[in-house]
């Protein structure tokens, strides 16, 4: 029944919008009192095509949300194991700085970043607009982990070092399949935001570096509602897409995690 509840919410809440994308960027806006829905078209697909920065714009916004992802992992898992083992004077300021940027302004926070971003020459390029996008993510990559360390606890952590382990394998053999609900989260939430930042791309990009939401805002402004739809399919796509690669690598790269799909005897 729970089953049965959670695939039916699913549909509603996530399948039937896309195909419903699907639908409208083919037959576009039908017209009122028409029994019919017209005939379907690919005009939408050829103009998004045609744009362009649109195929560039991917690959850009794809390379940016790669790196993004990786320096918040090494960030996220390095300071969320040491805010969960570790203990030290003003631990809970330092952890309440650490989320600030979710509470400031974006616009404040970008325009301090692009003077000093332009005084070391990241400004205008994809290295600056990478760092500028650890702004919003950060936090949550923090956060993240810090609870999943928690979860593992460090009884294990320590039987590790007891019996003789090194950093490098109790990381790799211990760690990192325990921390997998956390990088899976990580993961799909770093790529998202990333892809949808459009202020702090174009303040610190400086229109130099175009993003696939540098392309896709500017049409927010047609009427053309097959195209918003095409638009919006890749939007959804890119983060589906990159997602399932990256859990393919994960699941040939961690450890252990071909014993999760048998079934107990």
């Amino acid at each position: 029944m729970r089953k049965t509840l959670f695939y039916s919410i699913s549909f509603i809440l996530f399948i039937f919008p896309l195909f419903f994308l699907l639908y409208k960027s083919f037959y576009g806006v039908t017209a009122w009192g028409s029994s019919t829905g017209g005939d379907p078209s690919v005009r939408a697909w050829e103009l998004l095509m045609n744009e362009g920065e649109f195929l560039n714009s991917v690959g850009v916004s794809v390379w940016i949300a790669l790196v993004v992802l990786i320096l918040n992992l090494l960030i996220g898992i390095t300071a969320g194991k040491v805010f969960s083992f570790s203990s030290f004077r003003g631990k809970s300021v330092v952890e309440a700085f650490m989320m600030l940027p979710l509470f400031i302004p974006v616009l404040v926070v970008a325009i301090g970043l692009h003077i000093t971003f332009i005084r070391y020459g990241l400004s205008d390029h994809w290295i600056g607009v990478a760092l500028v996008h650890l702004v919003p993510t950060i936090p949550y990559s923090i956060k993240m982990f810090k609870t999943g360390y928690e979860r593992i606890g460090s009884k294990l952590l320590e039987q590790s070092i007891i019996l003789g382990g090194s950093a490098v394998k109790r990381v790799y053999h211990i760690e990192l399949p325990l921390l997998l609900p956390s990088i899976r989260s990580v993961l799909f939430l770093t790529i998202v935001i990333s892809l949808s930042q459009y202020v702090l791309t174009a303040i610190i990009g400086g229109g130099n570096v175009v993003t696939l939401a540098m392309v896709y805002y500017p049409f927010t402004d047609t009427a053309d509602e097959a195209v918003m739809a095409a638009f919006s399919i890749v939007f959804a796509l890119i983060p589906i897409i990159l997602y399932i690669i990256l859990e393919g690598c994960l699941k040939f790269t961690l450890p252990y995690q071909h014993l999760r799909g048998r079934k107990k005897q």
